[in-house]
C-alpha cells in the first residue's frame, strides 16, 4: 500500500520504536465505519501505526469510533454507535471544522489529520510527540466475567504544578477486528480495524494542580474476548478540548 511506505519513511527513517515506557502518548481518534469505501485504506494505516509505532518518542493510541450514518447504506458496522457520530459533531463544532465525513481522524483533540497530506501528518505527529503530557498511569485493569462482564480497574493522573487539568475518560475498545463484509460498498472485502471502541465513560475530573486516583467499572459488551480487550485512560479539557494526557495498556487480566 504506498501510503504505508510513504508514511514510514518519512516519519521514522528506518529507526525502531523506542521501547522507553516514558514515551509520550499521541491520541488519534479515528472516526470510521464499515460501510464507507474510503475508509479501509486508512482504517489499514491506523493498524500499521498501531503495530510499527514508527513516531520516534512516542506512543501513538488509536480509538476507532464507529460511527452510524452510514448504516443505512446496504451494511450496518456492528461496532457503531450514535454516541460516535456526536462525538465527531462535536469535534466539528469545537474545531471549526467545515463538517463531518469518514475517515476523518482527530489527534491529541486539537487537530484534524489527512492522509492526503504526507508532510501534515508527519509535521502533525512530530509536534504531538514533543507535547508536555501529564503523566497518566493505569494503575490495573481486569475483565469480571459474567453476562455481561466488566472491567474494573484504577485511573491515576498528576497534574501537580501544572496548569492544566480535565475530565478523565476511559475507553474500552477491542485490540484488533476482522470482519466479513456481507453488502455496502464494501462488499466482499474483509476489513481489519484495531482499538475499536465499545465504550467510552467519562470517570472523573482531574483539577489543576491536584491529582487523581480513582477506581472505575465499566460493563463490557454480550460475548466480549478478555484477551482481545484494551483501556485506554485520558484527560481531556472541557469542551472537546485538548487531550493534556493519556496512557494504553493490552495486559487486561
Amino acid at each position: 500500500m504506498a501510503v504505508l511506505v510513504m508514511m514510514a519513511g518519512g516519519l521514522c527513517a528506518a529507526q525502531a520504536a523506542n521501547p522507553n515506557p516514558g514515551r509520550t502518548p499521541i491520541v488519534i481518534e479515528l472516526f470510521t465505519s464499515e460501510g464507507c469505501s474510503s475508509c479501509p485504506p486508512v482504517d489499514n494505516w491506523a493498524a500499521w501505526i498501531d503495530s510499527s509505532q514508527p513516531v520516534p518518542g512516542a506512543e501513538v493510541i488509536i480509538l476507532s469510533e464507529h460511527v452510524d450514518y452510514w448504516n443505512s447504506d446496504g451494511w450496518k458496522d456492528p461496532f457503531s454507535s450514535a454516541r460516535y457520530s456526536e462525538r465527531q459533531r462535536e469535534y466539528v463544532s469545537a474545531l471549526g471544522l467545515s463538517g463531518v465525513y469518514t475517515p476523518q481522524m482527530v489527534v491529541d483533540g486539537n487537530d484534524e489529520m489527512s492522509l492526503q497530506n504526507a508532510a501534515r501528518v508527519k509535521e502533525t505527529l512530530n509536534r504531538e510527540a514533543r507535547a508536555e503530557m501529564l503523566p497518566v498511569r493505569i494503575e490495573s485493569a481486569t475483565v469480571t466475567p459474567g453476562q455481561p462482564g466488566v472491567v474494573v480497574g484504577r485511573i491515576e493522573a498528576d497534574a501537580t504544578g501544572r496548569k492544566h487539568g480535565g475530565d478523565v475518560y476511559v475507553a474500552v475498545a477491542m485490540r484488533r477486528t476482522l470482519t466479513d463484509v456481507l453488502a455496502g460498498e464494501n462488499d466482499g472485502k474483509k476489513l481489519t480495524n484495531v482499538g475499536v471502541v465499545r465504550e467510552l465513560v467519562k470517570v472523573g475530573k482531574l483539577d489543576k494542580g491536584r491529582t487523581f486516583d480513582e477506581p472505575f467499572k465499566i460493563a463490557l459488551w454480550p460475548g466480549a474476548d478478555a484477551g482481545n480487550v484494551r483501556v485506554v485512560a485520558f484527560v481531556q479539557e472541557p469542551g472537546m478540548g485538548k487531550v493534556v494526557g493519556a496512557a494504553m495498556t493490552d495486559q487486561v487480566e
